[in-house]
This record gives C-alpha cells, structure tokens and sequence, in this order.
C-alpha cells in the first residue's frame, strides 16, 4: 500500500510540472505595466461579428460600436449571419451593419473562414472580433490602434462580466475572468510571452492573415487553436489592458456546464493536434512556443493530478488521510477568500458577488469533471448558447 502510495506522489510530482511552472509565470502579474503610446487614428478596421440568431443583443452591439470614440470611416462592421431564423440581420442592417452570408457551417471557426475570405481583399488593415452579446468601452478601437502602432499583430483585450450579479453562475464567470487577468494574461504579457486568448474581444493585424491564408482553424474551440497557430508562426498575443469589452454570461448552471465542457475539450484537440509542433526548435519565438506548449500540457496533466491524487486516497495511512481532508477544508475556506479578492481585484461589489463567492468552491470545482471528460469524449458539436441583452451593469467601474 506504501509503495503503491509513493508511486501515485511520484506520478503527480511530473504532472504538476506545468501548473508549477504556470504559478511560477504568475509572479510576474506584480511586474509594473507599461501603457501603449497614444497614436493617431490610422488603423482602418474591419469589425467582424459571427451571429446566429442573436436579436435580442446585436443592436446594441452595434450601437456601442457606432459610439466609438474613434473616426467612424476607419472602421466598418459586418455581421457574419449562419442558420439564422429571427431578426438578426434585419436588426444589424438598419443599425448600419453590413451582412456576410455564411452556409454550411458547423462551428464558429468556420463562419470566420467564410467571413475573412470575403474580407481580405478589400485592404483593411486590421480585423476586430467580437461575440454578439460583448459590449465594448468607447475607446476600445483606439486602444487597439494605440497597440498596432506600436507594432503588435494581435492583441487581446480586457474582459469583464456585463452581468455579473444575475446569478452565482454568471459571477463565476466574472471571478474566472479576473483570474485569468490576473494569473495569466498580465503575468505572461509582462514576461514578453503571450496574453490568454479568450474568443472575443481580440483584433488582428492583416499581416497575420495574410501570413496563414486566412482563418484556417478546425477545432471546436477556435480561439485555443488561433492562439496556437499565432504561437508556431512566432506572433505573440500582446493583452491591451485599456481596451476593456463586456460579455454577457450564462447564468444557468446546466448551460455552463455544455459551455465549458466544450471550452475544454477545445483546448484538448488544441493540444493533441499542436503541442509537438510547438516544442520544435525551428520555431521563430521560441519563447512563445514553449510558453503556449505548457499550457497545452497542462489541459492534460491538471484533471489527470486531480484524478491521481483521488485514486491515491484507499492506499494513505489513516494519519495521512485526515491531512488530506484537513487540507481539503483550508482549500475550501482558500477559495472563498481568493473569490472576495477577484472581486476586488475584477471590480465587482463583494456584497452583490456574496452568493458567487460562498459557491465558488462549486464552481472551481465543476471544472474537474468537465477537462475529466474532456479527454476522453468526443464532443465534436457545437451547440449556440441563448443570451438575454441585459444592461451592462457598472460601466463606468
């Protein structure tokens, strides 16, 4: 029992070389951080937005386009419309909104694929991304000129949630963003590695598409697979903390679970299908790859430490077994103060997040199963999550 004991440490010791590593990058989210430049106004954008029967929120999409506070001729927006049944194309076109018909598809990469070769030959400098349900900050668009001035090629910006206090589930969301602000993007930016992708909220350079043909991804999850083809060809992410968008959250708790499961089981095939190539030496930014590589890795090795560690509990001596639940408490008790502080830290009123934050051990924990499952099913469809268009609550915070 022992030695079987040691074994299963020893086994999780290796697996949680990436997760050290990635704790290991986090310190750098202390690193002081440098704003972009303001600069003049030249990045011509091509606003792209992949919808399928989104009416109750695309209008106002386009209206906090329309108030950008950026010169309305460098910058027009297409709605890429795919299986639509409702309004959503009428509501976009008499918002000012041009329409790219897309058939045939089966995931939102390929809506992209059929959008972006309609786009490319008109010459816009850059492509901006954004999900039906986001709200941007007036200044999103120049922030990202500021950015692309100064010479990056992709550039992610900063995410919050527009409807944080609808329910604990869409809390969680807001507290995972803030997280990911914290633990990932900052850190990584800050070390010269690349931002988290997060699949909305981003804009490219057309040297990047021109470079790739395109947008060529596969997977279910295409902004994991994005985040790696930019990884292999050298382009880092760089993270735009000014430029700040909304997106609005599920807040049904058997939604999240179709969402996220998805979410990783795209990071899965992200992993399998591009880890190898990120860990070649002929890679131009070797530094970006490796970076992005384990993170691919850890997709793997996390639900396989968690599932280890739970598989070890028949063979710990009792002395070890009441440490064990004993650290499981703490964990518990962790985790609710960590919630609080990402709601500080996300800008979220801790009083209103008071039910996001007594569940939010749930919610960190429901994401074990779901990257469990991951590895090992084959979700290979993706299913439109309903949004509402509420308000953004809080602006201005």
């Amino acid at each position: 029992m022992q030695i079987l004991f040691i074994a299963f440490a020893a086994l999780m010791a290796v697996l949680n070389i990436a997760a050290i590593y990635t704790g290991v990058i986090a310190l750098f989210t202390f690193k002081k951080r440098r704003p972009y430049p303001d600069a003049a106004p030249e990045a011509r954008f091509a606003v792209v937005i992949p919808a399928r029967n989104e009416e109750r929120v695309i209008g106002k999409l386009i209206d906090r386009l329309n108030a950008q506070h950026y010169p309305r001729d460098r910058f027009d927006i297409y709605v890429a419309i795919n299986s639509c049944t409702d309004r959503t194309g009428e509501i976009a076109t008499a918002k000012g909104a041009k329409l790219l018909h897309c058939e045939n598809t089966h995931c939102k990469g390929d809506v992209l694929h059929q959008a972006l070769a309609k786009l490319m030959p008109m010459g816009y400098d850059a492509y901006a991304f954004f999900d039906a349900d986001n709200q941007p900050d007036a200044e999103f668009l120049q922030k990202m000129n500021d950015a692309l001035a100064a010479g990056e090629r992709v550039c992610k910006g900063r995410l919050k949630a527009s409807n944080p206090y609808d329910s604990w589930v869409s809390g969680g969301y807001g507290l995972y963003h803030a997280l990911m602000e914290w633990v990932y993007s900052r850190p990584h930016a800050a070390a010269g590695m690349s931002s988290n992708l997060v699949g909305t909220g981003f804009v490219v350079h057309r040297d990047v598409m021109d470079e790739l043909g395109g947008w060529n991804t596969e997977t279910i999850c295409e902004d994991s697979e994005f985040a790696a083809i930019c990884a292999r060809i050298g382009v880092r992410i760089a993270w735009v903390y000014e430029a700040l968008s909304y997106d609005e959250q599920v807040t049904d708790f058997r939604l999240s679970l179709i969402q996220r499961v998805r979410w990783c089981r795209g990071m899965v095939m992200t992993a399998r299908r591009y880890t190898k190539d990120l860990l070649r030496r002929d890679c131009p930014n070797r530094k970006v790859a490796l970076d992005f590589a384990m993170v691919l890795i850890l997709s793997h090795t996390a639900p396989l430490s968690m599932l280890l560690s739970i598989l070890s509990l028949p063979f710990q001596n009792q002395l070890m077994l009441l440490m064990t639940l004993g650290s499981l408490a703490l964990s518990i008790v962790g985790m609710i103060f960590l919630a609080i502080l990402l709601c500080i830290l996300g800008g979220y009123s801790v009083r209103r997040m008071l039910p996001t934050i007594l569940l939010y051990p749930l919610y960190t924990a429901s994401w074990f199963p779901l990257q469990l499952a991951a590895l090992f099913l084959p979700i290979r469809s993706w299913k439109p999550i309903p949004h509402q268009g509420g308000e953004v609550e809080d602006l201005a915070a």
